[in-house]
């Protein structure tokens, strides 16, 4: 449009400068009709101007005249024009010094490079692509120079074709106004057509001013307030700039809204110019309805243009921020939130996002679609580079350096975890689906911190698996293991390989026993899953347990920090085992160690409750039964003579069902036992308890009592069930 109304302005100016020089010629030199008159005027040897009419008749009233069949070539100054003004019938007022056309006017405007090196010139073997304009009742005026017409103006260059109503050229400010209804249609591949209201063309510099300018094509729609077009020394466009409420709408699989203060766009220019780019300014914001709604709004954006006007790269920067809402009815939905200073997308084919990178720190945000309630997650990094899929949906974003994720939930407290970089994996049309986190990762929330060299955490059941020499600390609890699994949700941690655990900051509890020392508590395990509330840990799998010289192993161990309580299970293969030590009246210190299918022990109670198939060792006696309750003495009394610090010291045993008492020389049976450690002393009752001495033989009763460390027996009987005392005679 700008290279048609430069034109136009350039045929103006040519109009001017010929008629000024015809109508003074014609009023002196012409005094009647005549045929075949010519007309021309040189400088320095160049042709300026020629003008041919195939009649001329001056009236003498008023002293007008008219020119029929007129053809004006102007050649410039320099020779390098060929421009051709050629109509039936002007007129001609010397008063006034008007120049009016009385019917429809041509005008032909082309370059002739060949006209340099002829003075005469000769006409150019071929026009190539004139700009045309046609119109009716132009006025010129040869005083003042200024020319108008309140006819329609119509135009042409190979590329489009326009009008306009109306035309002014004031000459001393070189200032053309197309006055109404400008309208230009650019032709090719996609048709565009422009508008505007009023428009002004200047000479120096080359300028279109269009004001409302409205552009239409097949998929695109554009308006401003004013648009500005530049126009290099051949009338080509090189520049626009569109100023107030800059809107654009684009249609088709992607629909998109875009509007800024300002619009600037840059030509390659040339005959065949493409454009470079378009620079938007001020308060840009754009929406998008295609796969996704997209919203976006930045302080300026660039686009840059290769090939045939396709897009090759959009720099968005100063606060920029983008928004990204899923497809309605999508599982896990989220909307997802862009915020930087510099964002730069890559656009593949001219019109599918392919990728995305920001400058400077930049944040993401995912939240619940459509403002419901559920997890917020804010990452940040140094720098993020997104890629998208065919239909522009994102798949993937990474960040780094300095990443860092934090996650909300109402109600609870923040989980922040930071690496060294982070990947967010995406379900295309719904939400995130994963993130990878990578080098010196640590997570932590209210009470629990994590380590390790890799995270990944997956947001539909907010899982996050630490890898890479994994630790996890959590109120004095520090573990250890290959592979760690934490629930932001539930704040349940399972260790998986190698696990290792120690609870610290612990305080003594003068009235416990097996786990009444502040010593530090270590568990070893194959795996480990931990409860935040209660503070519960469970470890399977050779699972061991021990606090100074007390030990627990099992299978399995439940171990809560909080009351200081184990439960042991045991399997088919491998039952649960307890190490204890007792000090006999001589003050001697010797293990004992209690095995069974089942251990529970409460700390407060002292009291260590053993099921199914329950034995006891000494070093010189083993009891075995069905179920033991194991009490020790106070933690307090613990060190006195012990030779183990802090080891648990027994007082008694209380076993039931089952009772087998067994000694190098003598073994006993019964339903019940009770051992008290500070005696030595065996009660055995219940059923028909009887003890079998290889030496004395063989005696039962209701209830029995011996004493291990001087060996005498107390029998008692009844009358229903008397003593009796089977002995071995030698013979």
């Amino acid at each position: 449009m700008a290279i048609v109304a430069g034109a136009y302005f350039y045929a103006r100016w040519r109009v001017r400068d010929a008629l000024k020089e015809v109508p003074g010629k014609m009023g002196i030199e012409i005094q009647q009709s005549a045929q075949g008159f010519t007309m021309s005027k040189s400088e320095q040897g160049r042709t300026l101007f020629k003008i041919q009419a195939s009649k001329a008749v001056q009236y003498k009233e008023g002293g007008r005249a008219e020119l029929h069949d007129v053809s004006i070539t102007l050649y410039g100054r320099d020779a390098g024009r060929f421009d051709q003004i050629y109509g039936s019938d002007f007129e001609y007022d010397p008063k006034s010094g008007d120049v009016t056309s009385k019917g429809e006017v041509q005008i032909d405007l082309e370059s002739n490079p060949a006209g340099l090196t002829n003075p005469d010139q000769a006409p150019p073997k071929e026009l190539k692509n004139p700009i045309h304009l046609k119109t009716q009742g132009l006025v010129f005026n040869q005083k003042s120079g200024d020319a108008y017409t309140d006819s329609r103006v119509d135009f042409s260059i190979p590329q489009a074709t326009g009008s306009a109503v109306g035309v002014k050229y004031t000459a001393k400010s070189g200032l053309m106004n197309l006055q109404s209804k400008v309208n230009v249609v650019f032709t090719g591949e996609n048709p565009i057509t422009v508008n505007a209201q009023h428009g002004a063309i200047t000479k120096d510099p080359r300028v279109v001013i269009l004001d409302a300018a409205q552009l239409r094509s097949r998929t695109q729609t554009a308006e401003a307030q004013k648009a500005t077009l530049f126009l290099d020394s051949n009338n080509a466009l090189k520049r626009v700039l569109a100023d107030g409420e800059v809107k654009i709408q684009t249609t088709g699989t992607q629909p998109t809204q875009t509007r800024s203060d300002q619009l600037e766009l840059l030509m390659s220019g040339g005959t065949k110019s493409q454009l470079v780019n378009a620079i938007f300014t001020g308060n840009v914001q754009t929406q998008g309805s295609g796969a996704q709604q997209v919203e976006g709004s930045a302080d300026r954006v660039k686009v840059d243009f290769v090939g045939k006007n396709m897009v090759k790269r959009v720099h968005s920067e100063g606060n920029v921020h983008l928004v990204q809402h899923p497809k309605p009815g999508s599982q896990n939905a989220q909307d997802m939130e862009l915020r930087a200073p510099v964002v730069d997308f890559y656009i593949a084919d001219g019109r599918r996002l392919e990728r995305a990178e920001t400058s400077g720190a930049a944040q993401i945000a995912m939240s619940p679609a459509g403002g419901t309630v559920g997890q917020h997650t804010v990452v940040t990094a140094g720098k993020f580079d997104a890629k998208f899929d065919n239909l522009g949906q994102l798949t993937s974003i990474h960040g780094a350096p300095s990443a860092r994720i934090v996650s909300s939930n109402p109600g609870q407290h923040d989980k922040i975890s930071i690496s060294n970089s982070a990947d967010a994996f995406f379900q295309p049309g719904s939400g995130i689906q994963s993130v990878v986190q990578q080098g010196d990762v640590a997570y932590a929330d209210e009470s629990r911190q994590a380590w390790g060299d890799r995270a990944r955490y997956t947001p539909s059941d907010q899982m996050l698996v630490l890898t890479g020499s994994p630790r996890i600390v959590e109120g004095g609890l520090t573990t250890t293991s290959k592979t760690m699994r934490l629930n932001r949700a539930t704040g349940d941690a399972v260790a998986e390989g190698n696990v290792k655990s120690t609870y610290s900051d612990l305080k003594q509890q003068v009235n416990g026993a097996l786990l009444a020392s502040s010593s530090p508590v270590h568990v070893t395990s194959r795996t480990m899953t931990a409860h935040q509330s209660p503070a519960i840990a469970t470890y399977t799998g050779d699972a061991r347990l021990w606090q100074d010289a007390n030990i627990v192993e099992a299978p399995s161990i439940e171990f809560d920090r909080n009351q200081r309580t184990v439960v042991a299970h045991g399997t088919s293969n491998r039952t649960v085992s307890t190490m204890l030590v007792q000090t006999d009246q001589s003050g001697k210190v010797t293990p004992v160690t209690v095995t069974a299918n089942q251990l529970t022990y409460t700390d407060l109670d002292r009291k260590a409750h053993f099921e199914g198939g329950a034995t006891a060792r000494g070093t010189d006696a083993t009891v075995t039964s069905d179920v033991m309750d194991v009490f020790l003495l106070p933690g307090g009394q613990n060190n006195k003579s012990s030779a183990e610090p802090g080891a648990a010291k027994l007082d008694r045993i209380v076993a039931t069902k089952n009772v087998v008492i067994t000694e190098p020389k003598r073994r006993a049976v019964g339903e019940k036992l009770v051992y008290t450690a500070a005696d030595d002393k065996f009660v055995l009752s219940g059923g028909t308890p009887s003890i079998f001495d290889a030496e004395r033989g063989k005696i039962t009763g209701v209830s029995l009592t011996f004493f291990r460390h001087d060996d005498r027996v107390l029998v008692e009987g009844s009358d229903t069930n008397p003593t009796v005392t089977q002995t071995r005679v030698a013979r």
